[in-house]
């Protein structure tokens, strides 16, 4: 009586929340009066029926705990009732209570066993939809195609195929299982011999390989197809005009659209998105305004045309004219304005919104990190976590790039741990951001473990852990993992060849720089460009070889860009050869007027030199120029928070704290034999004012402050815009050996490991 009185309740809310299937259940006449109660249960046919629609609708609408109340309580039932219990638990992805019920079936007949291999199929276990397939007492057709699609959907071409061939029979879905399989794989030589061997195709067979020739970019192949066809509906027009307009042929794409018999929204769109593939705006639009009917695709298509051309008042015309915006067309908008520069309207515009999804928030974290308001991107990060939106692949990778450019690296820690959970952390799109972000926030170690756990390596994987030891001045393990790379069969390329010069500029390593620079396009094919020229230049420069170094500019089969002959300034600093680095700098500031890094290294160089007239008029020319000198920053990361410091910073709210404990930690280095580099200081003063300046450079400031909030025995990270000057590097290794710290610092060009008074770069820098 229980169990009736419990499915009666579950009918009835049934019927008032969901009103389309009350007249259904209502065939269903169940007992409600208390004299039928100890009536016989359910013994007819007809009744059995009712009690099987009723499953159905139950487990249609997703009460799959009613339908199998309702199944308890049969005293009597029919495979068709067993059946609807299976195929409900599995469309409401119960797999295994389906399963469950599959085993308690008394008799199972054909639709059982077919019933749950498509539950296998859908599920992608293969593995036990083979086995479920070979203990099947007898198959019919739907078995056979249900296993070949289920390998074919998976990427499993030559098993969907074996399968074909051992088909007793075939019907159309078989063969176009088959012929979608090849096509959606790209094995087009084997969809057209495939297609060839048969000639009763229908047109959506036609349209599936004309669709694949189109995908590879085989347009004339496609055509011939499109032209062979006698009988085409709207998808081969559409896709025969949308290939013409990728291509470019607008003229042809426009004659098919003039010739097509019937066009609907998806024809007149085809013809919208091929002019705007080809940045032809006004045609695009002309096209737009003639259209009968409008959908939301063809909207978003004219919207993201003038974004893309940087046309955002008329794309937010348009956004506005929209009758029904949806969430792509919000999300458009916002992805326009912040490629374009305008965060604040992509921002004002993502606080409006109505609804918001994982494209939402990954084109604004994109759009902060993009303008460099990273602060703001790992906010909206967490923002996202605590909103409980799924995050993507594509989010991953800009946060993960995000904590590598200001070396936050508790953060990326604890985004790694995320990707670890959603799954992400093996592939290599996910994984090389992984691998960067470790890199660039000075772990190299955890960089090399993450590299190790990937499950597949591309070549961009191998290049970022190899360029990653470059830049951390390990480069006899850089120069070993590129061993370690061929050996695996991935063969080298240009960025991993700018990877190993560096690492043996790094290092000191001529003689193998060398022997790699002038053996790159005999072992591995590959022409020395202007970035090799330049780590060679580099290479020989800072090894003292200047006349080498100008020789190899001299017989350059291009000539040398800004890069080329910044290496050549940087190393004349270095040897102190004021003539090169002049001439170096005049060819700088013809090409790239506005480089202010050129200045302040031509200005060093005067300065090193005591030729104070010269560095004032540096200044005079920077100031009549227009340029101005890129300010020094550090940051580091501690207390959850990024902290930033300028030269003499008198914002941040401990630094009472951090000054005192600076000019502790100068006494304490004096002791020690440390001495001021004042000859770098850029101004003609007294040498106890130009002390005083570089005490409080940005990077010591950091590194104080690191210390004071640090707990002992972890690493302090310390990241500078700028390149690190010779004082706070000299500065950082006595400071590394006082209070036995580990210091990392990376500057713009690379990474100091500093513990208990050295560094790792050997002072070779």
């Amino acid at each position: 009586m229980r169990l009736r009185q419990v499915h009666n309740s579950s009918l009835r809310s049934l019927r008032s929340s969901n009103p389309r299937i009350t007249k259904s259940l209502d065939t269903h006449k169940h007992v409600s009066n208390e004299k039928h109660f100890n009536k016989p249960s359910l013994k007819t046919d007809s009744d059995i029926v009712k009690s099987n629609i009723a499953i159905t609708n139950y487990m249609r609408i997703g009460q799959c705990d009613s339908a199998q109340r309702l199944f308890d309580s049969l005293s009597k039932r029919s495979s068709v009732t067993w059946n609807a219990m299976i195929s409900g638990y599995l469309s409401n992805n119960r797999f295994e209570l389906a399963h469950q019920m599959f085993d308690k079936m008394p008799e199972r007949d054909l639709v059982s066993w077919n019933v749950m291999l498509s539950g296998y199929v859908k599920n992608g276990n293969l593995g036990a939809a083979k086995l479920l397939f070979d203990r099947m007492p007898e198959r019919d057709i739907v078995s056979w195609n249900s296993l070949l699609s289920g390998y074919a959907q998976n990427g499993y071409v030559d098993e969907a195929k074996m399968i074909f061939e051992r088909m007793p029979q075939k019907n159309s879905i078989s063969w176009n299982g088959l012929l979608a399989a090849y096509v959606q794989n790209g094995r087009m030589e084997d969809a057209r011999r495939l297609f060839d061997s048969k000639e009763d195709w229908a047109v959506v067979s036609w349209n599936c390989l004309m669709g694949g020739y189109v995908r590879k970019k085989r347009f004339i192949d496609a055509r011939r197809i499109f032209d062979r066809m006698v009988v085409r509906d709207e998808v081969s027009w559409n896709t025969m005009i949308s290939a013409h307009a990728q291509c470019g042929e607008l003229m042809e794409a426009q004659k098919l659209f003039d010739a097509s018999p019937k066009r609907d929204v998806f024809t007149w769109t085809a013809m919208v998105s091929g002019y705007l593939q080809n940045g032809m705006l006004d045609e695009a639009k002309k096209v737009f305004d003639e259209m009968p009917e409008k959908n939301s695709v063809s909207w978003n298509a004219m919207i993201a045309g003038y974004s893309q051309m940087k046309s955002m008042d008329m794309a937010r015309a348009l956004f506005d004219a929209m009758p029904c915006p949806n969430i792509s067309s919000w999300n458009t908008m916002i992805t326009g304005y912040a490629q374009n520069g305008d965060i604040a309207h992509a921002r004002h515009l993502f606080n409006q919104m109505p609804h918001r999804d994982s494209i939402s928030w990954a084109a604004m974290i994109a759009g902060y990190a993009q303008s460099a308001h990273s602060e703001e991107a790992l906010s909206l990060f967490v923002d996202m976590k605590r909103d409980g939106e799924r995050i993507n692949r594509s989010t991953f990778t800009c946060v993960l790039s995000t904590c590598a450019d200001i070396a936050a690296l508790e953060l990326g820690k604890q985004v790694h741990g995320r990707t670890f959970k959603a799954g992400f952390e093996s592939g290599c799109f996910v994984g090389n951001a992984l691998l960067a972000m470790y890199c660039k926030c000075g772990s190299i170690d955890e960089a090399y473990d993450v590299f190790e756990d990937m499950a597949d390596k591309d070549v961009v994987s191998w290049n970022t852990i190899l360029a990653g030891y470059a830049r951390h001045g390990f480069g006899e393990k850089a120069l070993s993992i590129f061993n370690s790379m061929k050996a695996a069969g991935v063969k080298p390329d240009e960025v991993t060849m700018v990877g190993v010069l560096s690492a043996c500029s790094h290092t000191g390593l001529v003689d193998k720089g060398s022997d790699y620079f002038y053996s790159m396009t005999r072992d591995y094919g590959i022409t020395a460009n202007a970035k090799h020229y330049t780590c060679m230049i580099d290479l020989l420069g800072r090894a003292g070889r200047l006349n080498d170094a100008k020789n190899l500019m001299k017989n350059m089969p291009f000539e040398p860009d800004a890069a080329t002959w910044g290496a050549l300034l940087g190393a004349s600093r270095i040897y102190g050869d004021t003539e090169l680095g002049e001439k170096a700098a005049q060819m700088i500031f013809q090409m790239e007027p506005d480089n202010a890094g050129m200045y302040v290294l031509l200005s060093n160089l005067y300065a090193a030199s005591g030729r104070w007239g010269d560095v004032g008029k540096m200044r005079l020319k920077m100031r009549d120029s227009g340029v101005k000198k890129v300010p020094g920053y550090s940051w580091i990361e501690a207390q959850n928070k990024i902290h930033t410091f300028s030269v003499g910073d008198a914002l941040h709210p401990q630094r009472e704290r951090i000054y005192s404990f600076l000019e502790e930690l100068d006494l304490r280095m004096k002791k020690e034999g440390y001495v001021s580099s004042t000859k770098l200081v850029l101004h003609d003063v007294e040498e106890e004012e130009k002390e005083h300046m570089l005490r409080h450079h940005s990077e010591k400031l950091a590194v104080a402050f690191g210390i004071l909030t640090i707990p002992a025995g972890r690493p302090i990270r310390v990241i500078k815009n700028l390149r690190v000057c010779a004082d706070c590097h000299t500065a950082i290794k006595y400071i590394s050996k006082i209070v036995g710290r580990v210091v990392i610092l990376r500057d713009s060009h690379r990474f100091h490991h500093f513990s208990d008074g050295l560094c790792s770069c050997g002072d070779y820098w």
